[in-house]
């Protein structure tokens, strides 16, 4: 992973966006803002699903009364979203909102966007330039006869210039594109051509699978060049999968800590002595009901389990009859194969309130030995399916020349 770009640090209510603020997980209601107890359920919902800050729409006035009575009870930053009407924006500051959302594609009048960044430079409250590929300024469509990347960083650079000539720099920037690469594309050389922190997303990513595809392949490959401050997964689904997703994402980057299971298991082979995807439906179901945040792997035989998974918190490999459960690829316990989940979820709550160094200090003394017969008898029953032995034969010859 490249080194993160240190951009501008702007705050969002509580959270700090950019810098070296850790990359914030964004989602937003669906509900009418108007229903403030159904907004309200949503963004707490949001909130317990990882999201950090929620965007609400605010595209009438009934809905900026609704951000009036939502705001004081929010467990997070709201951002309203802004669109055509920018009396809106106004409205919506007068509610106490954390920031704001501007489409610079349908709020087009200079002295409007100058009124509203007055406004809020009077409050505090940034601004995110929400270039949208779908809804990109007519005359920059004219100019380049559609939205490539380069059109829409002209059209987030222009709004930039904008807020700057009122003096207004609480700024954060996103280029959405349905397209993955153009999405790609408009952000790297946006990040080029601003400090600002900024937003990604692959706007209009379409329902899961293919919706988390899209955005996974997008998101992730800026955030792996050190691009990227803040994130939003824009599903066709519940609200609550756009948070899910987008924490996991960060969390299997390394940008943010471990907040519940990782599971990881074998995709089985001719080895595995049990049902490796029922083991693991059933360990998957036990554990999430724990909420324990640990690495857990489940593989499918003992030959090569806890060796390939050393660096999960815990594991178990099954063997003939039995399962060889490991911390930190140490077997601890060897225990009878209808007995390998309830022994994992078991161990697992041990782990989580001991900690690692006691459970391996508790670890029965014979069954790393019992491990080691086993992985020897299976592969003496079923040969080596790598043929790794042939093959690293074949390879002496060559480097020898023979």
């Amino acid at each position: 992973m490249n080194k993160r770009k240190i951009t501008n640090q702007i705050q969002v209510g509580s959270v700090a966006v950019g810098g070296d603020a850790p990359v914030s997980v964004q989602s937003m209601t669906t509900t009418k803002t108007a229903d403030v107890d159904a907004t309200l359920a949503q963004v707490y919902a949001l909130a317990g699903a990882g999201a950090d800050i929620v965007r609400i729409t605010c595209n009438d006035v009934a809905a900026a009364q609704g951000l009036a009575e939502i705001l004081p009870r929010s467990p997070v930053p709201i951002i309203a979203d802004i669109h055509f009407q920018y009396r809106l924006a106004l409205a919506a500051l007068e509610a106490g909102v954390d920031g704001l959302r501007l489409n610079p594609g349908n709020i087009r009048k200079a002295d409007h966007i100058k009124v509203v960044a007055a406004a809020a430079a009077d409050r505090g409250v940034p601004i995110r330039i929400g270039v949208n590929a779908g809804s990109l300024d007519r005359d920059l469509l004219r100019k380049y006869g559609s939205p490539v990347p380069q059109a829409l960083v002209d059209s987030a650079v222009a709004e930039v210039r904008l807020l700057e000539d009122v003096g207004f720099t609480d700024i954060k920037i996103s280029v959405k594109h349905s397209d993955v690469p153009s999405m790609v594309e408009s952000y790297r050389l946006l990040s080029e051509a601003v400090d600002y922190p900024l937003h990604l997303g692959v706007t209009e990513a379409g329902p899961p699978p293919a919706g988390l595809m899209k955005s996974v392949a997008g998101i992730a490959a800026l955030l792996l060049e050190g691009i990227g401050d803040t994130i939003r997964f824009s599903l066709t689904a519940e609200p609550v999968e756009e948070a899910e997703a987008g924490r996991r994402l960060l969390e299997q980057l390394g940008l943010r800590e471990l907040s519940g299971l990782d599971l990881i298991a074998c995709p089985s082979c001719g080895r595995a002595e049990v049902d490796v995807v029922a083991v693991v439906t059933e360990a998957q179901a036990a554990l999430e009901a724990e909420n324990l945040p640990i690495q857990v792997a489940i593989m499918g035989c003992v030959v090569n389990g806890p060796g390939e998974a050393r660096e999960a918190d815990i594991g178990i490999a099954a063997g003939k009859g039995k399962g060889h459960l490991f911390i930190r690829g140490k077997v601890v316990r060897v225990v009878p194969e209808a007995e390998m989940v309830s022994a994992l979820v078991e161990e697992a709550r041990r782990l989580a309130d001991e900690g690692v160094e006691a459970r391996l200090a508790a670890a029965d003394g014979v069954a790393e030995e019992l491990a080691r017969q086993t992985a020897a008898e299976l592969l003496a029953a079923r040969g080596d399916v790598d043929h790794a032995e042939e093959r690293k034969a074949r390879v002496a010859e060559v480097a020898r020349g023979d």
